[in-house]
């Protein structure tokens, strides 16, 4: 490790403000600048969320990842609210993922790299700064972390002292998440941590059942053998990450730590950043080039080839393991067209990347009665191709980045309960983007070991 790091440079002419001399989209519009600055002030002299060590830790594993030895993992919810920082959600949420990732590892016998949308995922990006209704025009609602979503003058205003609530609450879902791993939330030798009563109904239910059973035999076969009991098979490693969209809140939390070089962003492990902000010489290309972080870059149709190699020369110009996660968005009708000049693209460069698929947002529709929704089979069709077209670019797909919740919500129409139309309205919660729900996440999981053995 001493060696890599005497061959990374520090971003020439970076500050943790510098941000601040570049265009920046996305950003809310404070009424009162003193206020704002109070609230930032005390926000940079808080408590971090995640420790410099944990995100080098991040960083190897996906260098490791990178070399085709784990299988990324991310999901979680479209954006948090904080209304919904509860046990029972959290619990939720990590539970799905720990399920998930057990499918996975099953399937794919590679281990699994972990990582949650959640604890910060509470700001987003919209189309429109307003929002008009009636003849009324507001703020648009910029997530928890900006406003609330009601349509009201009040609501609507962008206020500050939310951005101290919205560390608060990322604090309290971090502490319970390393409160639930650590104490064996994920031990496999404690089946009643893995409830299987929601999908009893379901024709996923028998297959998860053997899976499970599976490897219970494999881990009781290994203790015999042994006569010991493994400690990675009590605990296991859980990540971070969250759209780092707010500059002025993602910039109080960017930080020199003791005994490391360079500067880290500490609200979370693994920032990303989005298609909407991702210009060159924009204020979020900036920020992102001076942080030790691993970091993401949203890869939608509308991305150049020339756009992804600037992107890469700048984000990564010492062409560092572990440094870039590209997340491809296309949509089930245009990956063909637009994936494999972009993969051919990024292996021109030269730089290690790990490329992983994102097959919810290209695949956005609304519903005649609507509703803003996701059909299961262009979620699945997405997936699919990217795989086979990896493959045939000489590349890997090593991951999957999916919007998802622990509830039994009724967001995307298809799966295996062949969810219509007419069923959405049942329990149809977010605020945001239509997600997985319980089932239909591990079916995608499912589909993912399915699809990754058909190609040898």
């Amino acid at each position: 490790m001493t060696e890599q790091l005497k061959t990374i440079t520090p971003a020439k002419g970076w500050r943790p403000d510098s941000w601040q001399q570049k265009p920046a989209g996305q950003q809310a519009r404070y009424e009162d600048e003193g206020e704002l600055k109070t609230v930032l002030a005390r926000l940079a002299s808080m408590p971090p969320l995640v420790t410099s060590w944990e995100i080098l830790n991040l960083k190897q594993q996906i260098a490791e990842a990178q070399a085709g030895k784990r299988f990324f993992l991310q999901g979680g919810d479209c954006a948090e609210v904080f209304d919904e920082c509860e046990s029972s959600i959290v619990a939720n949420r990590l539970k799905v993922l720990l399920q998930m990732s057990l499918i996975l590892l099953h399937g794919l016998e590679m281990p699994v790299l972990r990582v949650g949308r959640f604890a910060g995922q509470y700001a987003k990006p919209r189309s429109s700064d307003t929002e008009t209704i009636d003849g009324v025009t507001l703020p648009s609602y910029r997530g928890d972390l900006v406003n609330s979503p009601e349509f009201t003058e009040a609501a609507r205003r962008p206020d500050p002292a939310r951005l101290i609530q919205g560390h608060a609450r990322s604090a309290m879902t971090m502490n319970f998440v390393r409160g639930l791993v650590d104490g064996g939330f994920a031990d496999l030798h404690h089946p009643e941590y893995w409830d299987l009563g929601w999908v009893e109904h379901s024709p996923l239910a028998a297959e998860f059942h053997r899976i499970s059973e599976s490897i219970g035999q494999s881990v009781r076969f290994m203790e015999t053998i042994t006569g010991q009991q493994p400690g990675s098979l009590k605990r296991v490693d859980f990540y971070t990450s969250h759209e780092a969209l707010h500059l002025p809140y993602e910039q109080a939390l960017t930080r020199q730590v003791p005994r490391q070089y360079g500067w880290f962003n500490l609200s979370t492990h693994f920032p990303w950043i989005g298609m909407r902000t991702a210009e060159l010489d924009g204020a979020h290309v900036e920020m992102f080039r001076g942080i030790r972080n691993p970091i993401g870059i949203k890869v939608g149709p509308g991305m150049s080839a020339d756009w992804l190699k600037g992107l890469i020369r700048t984000l990564n110009p010492d062409h560092e393991a572990g440094r870039l996660v590209l997340i491809h968005r296309m949509g089930a009708g245009k990956v063909s067209d637009h994936l494999p000049g972009l993969i051919n693209a990024v292996k021109a460069t030269g730089s290690p990347v790990l490329w992983i698929c994102d097959p919810m947002h290209g695949n956005t529709e609304k519903t005649s009665n609507g509703y803003k929704t996701r059909r299961f089979e262009n979620i699945r069709a997405e997936v699919e191709q990217a795989f086979e077209i990896h493959a045939a670019e000489g590349s890997r797909l090593g991951g999957v980045h999916l919007e998802l919740t622990g509830e039994n919500v009724t967001e995307c129409v298809g799966g295996a309960r062949e969810l219509n139309e007419s069923d959405l309205a049942t329990c149809y919660k977010t605020t945001v983007d239509p997600r997985l729900n319980y089932e239909q996440a591990l079916e995608m999981a499912m589909l993912v070991v399915r699809k990754h053995r058909s190609l040898g």
